[in-house]
């Protein structure tokens, strides 16, 4: 791979954190509402309580010094003090990290590998009835939104069938006499939401494969390929696919940055201790450092995720280098 490309590629990754910086910083500052009052809590607090207060997390200081400041630290990899929590802002990120990750990456997985197969399914038997089911369940999943998904999923579920736990990530007040025995029970309650994501996510991937797929299918290599007797199964996965996967390589990518930052809704809904749960309760709190710390890693973690496709593509297709 030519050293120009992968360049070009690092230093426009860098312009686009830096610009997120500068994004990150002023959009928490333009929003409604009152960050000391949500601090302080006390509307008795006395104006000298205040005063010292609004300097100690310095909001006495004007928004160009506090984006000096803000730039200082985040080099030195402090995040600052979240307002809510009363803690160091990466420590609370790192604690909510791990049920994100865990919950948004068995869903990617599971809906990578179902999504990739009907998509091929639902291209190789173009017209049939397995075409048709494949393509009517992937646009009714992917139309679905999350939340409401989700709500179906713990009507069903958890309140008519009782298979599974409405909310959280472990039984409440419960004892486990082993390790074992907590796992099974996260396990339980893992189902639901990863059966949210996944089945949305399930749609795009075969949408995205199918269409893809088809279009590689008509090119004049398949036809030639297909006159020199090679059978449909030897064309589909040796020729077509790694045409077809150029596509769903950006997808994955993208979406891979993003378990990350998990989803506020679905977290939210089934009580997931992640970070999107977590920044759904910054951002009531108006927690100015908490949604920086938690915005600024969901935005990083797409980018290498966008710079680790712009590479792929560069290693499969040459003509994305030229």
């Amino acid at each position: 791979m030519k050293r120009q490309y992968l360049g070009k590629k690092i230093i426009q990754s860098l312009a686009t954190i830096f610009f997120v910086l500068v994004f990150n910083y002023v959009l928490f500052r333009i929003m409604p509402g009152n960050p000391l009052a949500m601090i302080m809590r006390n509307p008795r607090a006395s104006q000298e309580a205040i005063e010292r207060t609004r300097e100690l997390f310095g909001l006495n200081q004007s928004w160009y010094v506090q984006f000096g400041i803000y730039l200082k630290h985040l080099f030195t990899g402090d995040l600052g003090t979240s307002f809510l929590y009363r803690q160091p802002v990466t420590q609370v990120i790192v604690a909510r990290i791990m049920p994100t990750v865990l919950m948004v990456g068995l869903a990617q997985i599971l809906a990578t590998i179902a999504g990739m197969v009907l998509g091929v399914l639902a291209a190789w038997k173009r017209g049939s009835r397995i075409d048709i089911a494949s393509l009517s369940f992937s646009l009714v999943t992917y139309s679905m939104p999350t939340f409401w998904l989700g709500i179906i999923l713990i009507a069903v579920f958890s309140v008519s069938l009782r298979w599974f736990p409405t909310s959280g990530m472990l039984t409440p007040g419960q004892s486990f006499p082993n390790q074992l025995a907590m796992i099974k029970d996260a396990a339980r309650h893992l189902v639901l939401p990863v059966m949210t994501l996944s089945l949305v996510l399930i749609g795009e991937y075969t949408l995205t494969m199918r269409n893809t797929l088809l279009d590689v299918l008509t090119e004049d290599y398949m036809t030639t390929a297909r006159a020199k007797g090679f059978d449909d199964t030897y064309l589909i996965r040796k020729h077509a696919l790694p045409n077809a996967m150029l596509p769903m390589i950006t997808i994955i990518a993208i979406n891979l940055g993003l378990v990350i930052g998990g989803t506020i809704q679905v977290e939210t809904i089934f009580s997931w201790p992640g970070l999107g749960r977590l920044m759904f309760d910054a951002l009531k709190a108006r927690d100015y450092p908490l949604l920086q710390g938690i915005f600024l890693l969901i935005t990083l973690s797409v980018i290498v995720a966008n710079l680790i496709a712009d590479v792929t593509y560069g290693y499969l297709d040459p003509r994305v280098r030229e």
